[in-house]
């Protein structure tokens, strides 16, 4: 069988992603776009067989790109995230799209325990205090997480480690995800949103979740953490809650535009924790992530079941064309 067209999409240099899949071998021809920008990624498209993502979300399959790979037969996105991607585009054409479940796990929900942590305490505050000169011991008026409401928007592996985390520090958690759960843990949104001291978001941005948390609903000085996506938290309610005093904090790992304007107004914010999107990387979870790419690739291209489709397509993956791919 002569090899599958393989089109790399990462942000690397080329002579690294053929370092990172020489795994495969002999079994996929690698190539790369000519340039990172939309036209080079249209123009790469004809001959591909198969897709692995841009995991900074600039080259996306949307439904231009998916009319312009009349060969393509799968689509390895990696990453957890898949916005940007068409799911429907891909879908009619008969493409699965998978992502890498589970494998940033323990890095986001852990960096989401710091994030509650350091705002709770008030630690970047105590920081900048004490490098300033000053002594504040009695004006920070830290809190213990012991005891308080933490409500986790997102129940995926990210969001049930968050749970165990805060549970373990004796926090009273809830939890909120799309599909109603016969759990006493499961909670309505509202309610969750309104009643918890701390609000982490660790759900998927899709147009049912876009906007889907308005902090202003939020309880009278409660915190927010979002690892999430930009796109799931009302920004702009966000810096209203925030300006108005009536959240005690956000820490946020993501935004709507990334990475974060100069003139964004959350920059000057006081009780604002920034993060560059790093949440999930580690070197555990790149390594996990590799080895997740690495075994679904290779289950496509020898015609095994791949893990994580995301788009409701068959896992089995199939050749559009017998005949030897474009070069």
């Amino acid at each position: 069988m002569s090899p599958w067209n393989l089109l790399a999409l990462p942000p690397l240099p080329e002579q690294a992603m053929r370092g990172l899949l020489a795994p495969l071998g002999d079994r996929v021809t690698l190539r790369v776009p000519a340039s990172r920008d939309r036209d080079a990624l249209l123009a790469a498209l004809p001959g591909a067989e198969i897709v692995l993502g841009d995991w900074t979300g600039a080259l996306v399959m949307d439904a231009e790109a998916v009319a312009a790979a009349p060969r393509l037969a799968f689509v390895q996105q990696p990453s957890v995230g898949v916005d940007g991607h068409d799911l429907a585009a891909l879908a009619a054409a008969g493409v699965p799209l998978a992502n890498t479940p589970g494998v940033s796990a323990a890095a986001v929900s852990e960096w989401c325990l710091a994030a509650t942590l350091s705002l709770s305490r008030k630690l970047a505050e105590a920081d900048a205090a004490v490098r300033a000169g000053k002594w504040p011991q009695q004006g920070l008026l830290p809190r213990e997480l012991r005891g308080k409401r933490a409500g986790v928007i997102g129940y995926g592996p990210i969001g049930a480690m968050c749970a165990d985390l805060l549970r373990a520090l004796g926090c009273e958690v809830t939890y909120w995800t799309r599909t109603p759960r016969e759990d006493p843990g499961y909670q309505d949104l509202d309610a969750l949103v309104s009643g918890s001291d701390v609000v982490v978001v660790v759900i998927a941005l899709s147009g049912e979740t876009r906007g889907l948390v308005d902090p202003r609903r939020m309880k009278q000085g409660a915190l927010l953490v979002n690892a999430a996506r930009g796109g799931v938290v009302d920004q702009d309610a966000l810096v209203e809650a925030l300006r108005s005093g009536h959240l005690g904090g956000a820490a946020l790992d993501v935004f709507d535009t990334e990475p974060l304007p100069a003139a964004d107004p959350l920059r000057d914010l006081p009780d604002v924790l920034l993060s560059p999107h790093v949440a999930g990387v580690t070197p555990e979870s790149t390594g996990r992530l590799v080895t997740a790419v690495l075994d679904n690739l290779a289950a496509a291209v020898e015609g095994r079941e791949v893990t994580g489709v995301v788009n409701g397509i068959s896992p089995k993956i199939s050749r559009k064309f017998t005949q030897s791919p474009i070069a």
